[in-house]
């Protein structure tokens, strides 16, 4: 009896992509042009897991060149340009076997993408550490100095220490533990995307949080940028406790 396409349609939807191979081939014989189709997605599938794991093999390029260090940990920061809301770094540790797929810069990511590969990266890594600069300390040192503070909060804060930092673009001063800057690293380091997501996930929880507390800015859209109805309401209400004020001079009056 002839399998109904719906039904074949239903058997490939349910399979793991390992079996798609398997089942290619079993109804590859099928001629009515609704299995075709079936298979001809599947096929596409399979070519955009095999262009994945290509990039992917790329982004380990660096845990490679440096295999020889035991705990290699990528650093990378999310939240230098907002107008409120603190600056959070992450600093990641993967597994010399990692196989986590579709790590990247967070900001190439789909918040759904972000959040899925969030719970995968605190599951499989070896250790994670974040840290946070509240928007008062951004006005007193500076942006960038908030910013190596928050990047040594999240090395202090992992389980294990690491032997090689790998960071996004930047070397961390009072850090004795040996750094390879990398420009544009969280689309080229697994390990700095890894510590990239982290970071963002992490902040943007954060801003939804506030948001429920001051909601007249918007922070669960804007995160706290400056997007027009975030100035809109800075110019309407005056700034909130987390706003940064050497951010915001410019804007009003502080």
């Amino acid at each position: 009896m002839e399998v109904k396409t719906i039904d074949i349609k239903k058997i490939f939807q349910a399979a793991d992509i390992e079996k798609l191979p398997e089942l290619i081939e079993s109804y590859s014989a099928d001629e009515r042009k609704a299995v075709q189709v079936i298979i001809l997605s599947a096929k596409k599938k399979l070519e955009a897991l095999h262009k994945e794991r290509e990039r992917m093999e790329q982004m380990f390029r660096y845990e490679r060149e440096y295999c020889d260090f035991a705990y290699i940990c990528g650093i990378d920061e999310v939240g230098r340009g907002p107008l409120a809301g603190p600056v959070v770094a992450g600093a990641v540790i993967l597994p010399k076997d990692c196989d986590i797929l579709y790590l990247n810069d967070s900001k190439q990511l789909s918040e759904k993408k972000r959040e899925e590969l969030y719970d995968v990266i605190m599951k499989e890594a070896v250790a994670t550490g974040l840290g946070y600069v509240a928007p008062e300390r951004i006005d007193e040192i500076n942006i960038l100095q908030a910013t190596y503070e928050a990047m040594r909060q999240a090395i202090d804060n992992l389980s294990v220490k690491p032997d090689l930092l790998l960071n996004d673009a930047v070397t961390i001063p009072l850090v004795d533990i040996r750094q390879i800057p990398i420009i544009k690293g969280d689309a080229k380091s697994a390990s700095i995307a890894a510590a990239s997501i982290i970071a963002k996930v992490t902040r943007d929880r954060l801003m939804v949080q506030y948001d429920s507390i001051f909601p007249e800015y918007g922070f669960a859209a804007n995160k706290g940028y400056g997007a027009q109805i975030h100035v809109e309401a800075l110019k309407k209400y005056g700034p909130c406790p987390i706003h940064r004020r050497s951010f915001i001079k410019n804007i009003i009056p502080v």
